[in-house]
């Protein structure tokens, strides 16, 4: 039995897979919306973060949203309670161990891997007395600016490149309760940055301010970047769309990471 066939059987066999199809009122051009997140065996905890410091003022801005992002525009729809649902269910899984940074990333591109974390981040950050911060470390292609229509520099590659400090680039949403970390200039060698003691630096910054950091990476295949960076968060959310992401592709993608570093699987289904 393949990885991804474990996956699913296990999630039937606990009852953890959870599916809906709808369509948002409010939420113009947004595609019919089916997830489900598989949980997987506990992973080794990680360490206790450092108690977070009070947030120094940062950049503000009102949020123009992409109509994708159903959990702010159309909270009270179903695929809304369904982000909550995958938030509620990371949530358990903090019994194992701290979940302070979560990486999202899917085997390929235009699966809706940018849409969930965005998505993802919203739901978080509606928590109360919860500071989240959604950065955008898909450096080569970024979009999370583009989903909040935001400037896209200064942003995280600036920081890692030492031209600006981190309260420089990131922007607060305040109507969201949520603060964006945008991508930045396009580096030259994105691997090499993603990879440098730099980037754990920043993560560590992030850290001590905020109580979850949504990790929005490329796509696992072809290249190096994820598996460079994904050793720093806590765990992994895997996208993957029904009717174009191909199983050989998931086994590959899911084969790239330890066992222990899977969250779970967020199926998006587009009609």
């Amino acid at each position: 039995m393949s990885r991804i066939q474990d996956i699913l059987a296990k999630a039937d066999r606990e009852g953890t897979a959870s599916r809906v199809s709808a369509r948002p009122v409010a939420a113009r051009g947004l595609q019919d919306v089916e997830t489900a997140v598989l949980t997987r065996a506990p992973f080794t905890p990680a360490p206790e973060p450092p108690a977070p410091r009070a947030r120094t003022d940062v950049r503000r801005a009102a949020a123009t949203l992409h109509p994708s992002l159903v959990a702010a525009i159309a909270p009270h729809a179903e695929a809304a309670e369904r982000y909550r649902s995958i938030r509620a269910r990371l949530t358990q899984r903090e019994e194992a161990g701290p979940l302070r940074t979560i990486a999202v990333t899917s085997p390929g591109g235009r699966e809706g891997k940018s849409m969930t974390a965005a998505n993802l981040a919203l739901t978080m950050a509606q928590e109360p007395q919860r500071r989240v911060v959604l950065v955008d470390g898909n450096v080569r292609s970024p979009s999370v600016h583009a989903l909040f229509a935001v400037d896209r520099e200064p942003g995280f590659t600036d920081v890692l490149m030492g031209a600006v400090s981190l309260d420089e680039a990131l922007v607060y949403v305040p109507e969201l309760r949520l603060t964006l970390l945008p991508a930045g200039r396009l580096p030259d060698y994105p691997t090499e940055l993603l990879g440098s003691s730099a980037m754990r630096r920043a993560l560590d910054a992030l850290g001590e301010r905020f109580d979850r950091i949504v990790l929005d990476l490329p796509a696992v295949m072809p290249l190096a970047d994820v598996g460079t960076v994904a050793p720093l968060a806590d765990g992994v959310v895997m996208v993957v769309r029904a009717g174009r992401t191909q199983r050989p592709a998931l086994e590959r993608a899911l084969g790239a990471f330890e066992e222990g570093a899977m969250l779970g699987i967020v199926i998006n289904e587009g009609t």
